[in-house]
């Protein structure tokens, strides 16, 4: 069964236009209006192997805040969507990723439930032009709408682009594993029989 979804989001803040392959090969395009989240996102793709096609407009002569949130919901919702009832997935997934000076943990179980816990502060107020609070805002707004338990801690790091990235990294590897076929089983992954 193929797993891909889209969504068209608008508000009056946004127009997202976004779509996955969850068994793609990391291709797509993204254009978000924000060079920095763009390459975040482009980084997302290749490290999950997930198609990823976004098309946004926001208000950006405000800041990046609202394109960058919105963004982070319309992921998530379709990923939750494409993952349907999540049978014969190996549901949790897990990576430590170095990257330079940085060490990132990422942990992900996708069963149906929201928690989010981050450990991952960036020193520098901004990367380039973007707020560096936009990562962790970009991550709970994916995590509530993919309804699933996201947990970043990052062990040691300074560059703050470098963190970035790496938590970018680490986590699309936690989500390729956990979205993966289960080679030995076709069921729902919880003993509740529904996730």
């Amino acid at each position: 069964m193929s797993r891909t979804a889209s969504i068209e989001r608008h508000t009056g803040e946004t127009q997202i236009k976004l779509s996955i392959d969850l068994d793609g090969n990391g291709g797509g395009k993204r254009a978000t209006g924000i060079g920095f989240l763009d390459h975040m996102l482009d980084l997302f793709a290749k490290h999950s192997l997930i198609d990823l096609n976004v098309q946004a407009t926001g208000d950006l002569h405000v800041d990046d805040h609202h394109t960058t949130e919105d963004i982070g919901i319309a992921l998530g919702t379709v990923v939750d969507e494409a993952l349907s009832d999540r049978a014969g997935v190996c549901r949790y997934g897990h990576f430590t990723l170095p990257m330079d000076e940085c060490l990132v943990t990422s942990a992900v179980d996708m069963g149906g439930r929201y928690a989010f816990e981050y450990h991952a502060p960036i020193a520098a107020s901004k990367i380039g032009t973007f707020d560096s609070e936009l990562v962790e805002h970009f991550w709970q707004s994916f995590a509530a709408n993919a309804k699933c338990n996201l947990h970043v801690v990052l062990h040691h790091g300074r560059n703050s682009h470098h963190i970035s990235e790496c938590v970018f990294k680490s986590t699309a590897r936690a989500i390729r594993m956990a979205i993966q076929d289960d080679p030995r089983s076709d069921a729902i992954p919880s003993t509740k029989g529904v996730l």
